[in-house]
């Protein structure tokens, strides 16, 4: 996948994306690095522990979440990245429904536009990934973030999720974004019910073939995973973190089997070990020659 000034290497491993919420209440880790030194400190940590790239975002899109302004989105992203770049050494992307607020953060060193909306917000996104050379991921999603899990369940999932992908990447296309510089993401958690994230998540390969385009998969600590495990192990005892980095870490093996190139996770150390297994399993009896991190020096 190409960006601005660096190329994202998919067809030789799955790429990391350490998620970092710049938020007070996102779902997960809001307001652990709402702070600009904490903010820092976490970014460099994840590269240091084997992210290939960072997600930076301004404004929760967990459900429920009300929108803020795009100049409090701008003042909570821009002076992390400002801080950032010339430091971290991997590619810096903005987590952004938002024009004006990728415009800044592109200004600033960004090299990857994350588009939750997959341009339904703002279209004109595109047009600024076509202009700055920017990669951009286009995400199916249902709603906004107050209302998407109150939407009725969609009766044609793969349907649905591939209509809606396929306009976006058409608007992408016509704005003069070069499909070397797309990814999808079928936005497992957004307007989906447990089950139909699951046959999302199982399903990536037929994904794969409507498009021909990279996929990224983004089930970290996701909600559909103790919902699920609510209604298999009702009666379980364990901590909620250890079941949500369990479940995180089994929907990770399964999408990269079934084709996602980049996995969008918190849990950069647990994810690096996952990743590198799972593609060591899935090559280990193709022939293919032995990895380089296999050989003794």
């Amino acid at each position: 996948m190409r960006l601005r000034s660096v190329d994202l290497p998919l067809e030789d491993r799955v790429q990391i994306m350490g998620i970092l919420n710049v938020t007070p209440d996102s779902f997960s880790d809001g307001g652990l690095y709402h702070q600009l030194d904490q903010a820092v400190e976490r970014a460099l940590e994840m590269e240091a522990d084997g992210a290939d790239l960072i997600d930076i975002g301004g404004e929760s899109t967990r459900p429920g979440a009300t929108l803020i302004t795009a100049a409090e989105e701008m003042a909570r992203v821009l002076p992390v990245i400002e801080k950032l770049a010339g430091r971290l050494r991997i590619p810096i992307s903005i987590d952004t429904t938002r024009f004006e607020v990728a415009q800044r953060a592109i200004d600033l060193g960004a090299e990857l536009i994350n588009d939750i909306s997959g341009l339904r917000f703002d279209p004109r996104l595109a047009g600024l990934a076509a202009a700055t050379g920017a990669g951009l991921i286009l995400m199916h999603s249902r709603g906004t973030p107050a209302t998407m899990q109150k939407l009725p369940p969609m009766t044609d999932l793969f349907g649905e999720v591939i209509g809606g992908l396929a306009a976006s990447i058409e608007l992408a296309g016509e704005a003069g974004v070069s499909r070397d510089r797309i990814v999808i993401d079928p936005g497992i958690g957004f307007g989906k019910t447990p089950e139909q994230n699951l046959q999302l998540i199982n399903s990536l390969d037929r994904l794969a073939a409507s498009f021909d385009l990279p996929i990224l998969l983004g089930t970290s600590r996701k909600s559909f995973i103790r919902l699920t495990l609510d209604r298999l192990i009702p009666s379980r005892q364990s901590s909620e973190r250890s079941e949500r980095l369990a479940g995180t870490a089994v929907s990770l093996v399964v999408g990269i089997l079934r084709g996602a190139r980049i996995v969008r996770v918190h849990d950069i150390p647990e994810a690096l070990a996952v990743v590198r297994l799972t593609e060591a399993l899935a090559g280990s009896g193709s022939g293919d020659s032995t990895p380089d991190y296999f050989m003794a020096e």
